[in-house]
């Protein structure tokens, strides 16, 4: 198999450049370098390590996956990323700052393995995207056109214009999901995480999910890292696959440089061949 890039120094991004402005100005405008760069993050269960020196980074505007076999850590590191989870070693930085510095949170899109909605929650569509608008305008400030505008974009990239007065509580597993990917985007955030978003959804709606986040990255310079072992959907469209394997990224680079793999036949066994890497 191609080594690809050395594992979290991949060409084109000095190792020692910190992510985002410069200044370290954690309000600044859309950076052209990492909006994301961990180095050297250790974590443990007790004695049983999880993460044992990850170092990794994502690019203003790159489409990129984090995939690994169940269990080797993935939603652990994304929530060490996003300042949700403590790290015990090693430094984070999100747009050049650690995460929890970072004053506009609404520059981070997150959307987690298995969102928490009410069976019976009396919200449409277009009321949950919109709530996606709260965190750039606060909870006491009412829509604006502005607003409005961002909403319905997101609902279209989405493909859920058409459900906007549909209840959640009636929507299918993927419909659900798109929902909740449609209200981060609604934030106009500039970086998109999703934790295994297509995970047991139907084929039209992992071809919408692929249109979303490609129509994100291509028209809007949005940064998407997509923590998934499904990548059919979306092979032909990722930047750099990262591959998480006995708690280090074994590999870092281009999809094509993966010797002997299609990602976009493995729907199903990515887990298989994970194990036989290294």
């Amino acid at each position: 198999m191609s080594a690809g890039h050395p594992a979290g120094h991949p060409a084109g991004h000095p190792a020692g450049d910190p992510a985002g402005d410069p200044a370290g100005d954690p309000g600044v405008a859309r950076s052209r370098t990492d909006v994301l760069r961990l180095e050297g993050v250790r974590f443990a269960y007790g004695r049983l390590p999880v993460l044992d020196g990850v170092s990794m980074h994502v690019g203003a505007g790159e489409f990129v996956a984090l995939a690994g076999a169940n269990g080797s850590g993935k939603s652990t590191l994304v929530r060490i990323a996003l300042g949700l989870a403590p790290r015990q070693a090693g430094e984070v930085r999100l747009f050049g700052v650690p995460p929890d510095q970072l004053r506009d949170r609404w520059r981070v899109g997150y959307v987690p393995q298995r969102p928490a909605v009410g069976d019976h929650l009396p919200a449409t569509v277009e009321e949950v995207v919109a709530a996606g608008r709260v965190a750039r305008r606060g909870w006491l400030r009412r829509l604006t056109r502005d607003d409005t505008v961002h909403v319905e974009h997101a609902l279209t990239v989405a493909g859920l214009a058409e459900r906007r007065r549909t209840p959640v509580s009636e929507l299918s597993g993927g419909q659900l999901q798109r929902a909740f990917i449609a209200r981060a985007l609604a934030s106009e955030p500039d970086l998109l995480v999703l934790d295994e978003p297509v995970a047991g959804v139907d084929v039209e709606s992992q071809a919408r999910f692929r249109d979303a986040l490609v129509t994100g990255c291509r028209e809007d310079g949005l940064a998407v890292l997509l923590v998934s072992h499904e990548l059919g959907a979306v092979a032909d469209d990722l930047d750099r696959i990262l591959l998480l394997r006995n708690g280090a990224i074994a590999f870092d680079g281009p999809p094509a440089e993966l010797e002997g793999v299609s990602l976009g036949i493995h729907h199903h066994d990515l887990p298989l061949w994970l194990e036989g890497l290294g």
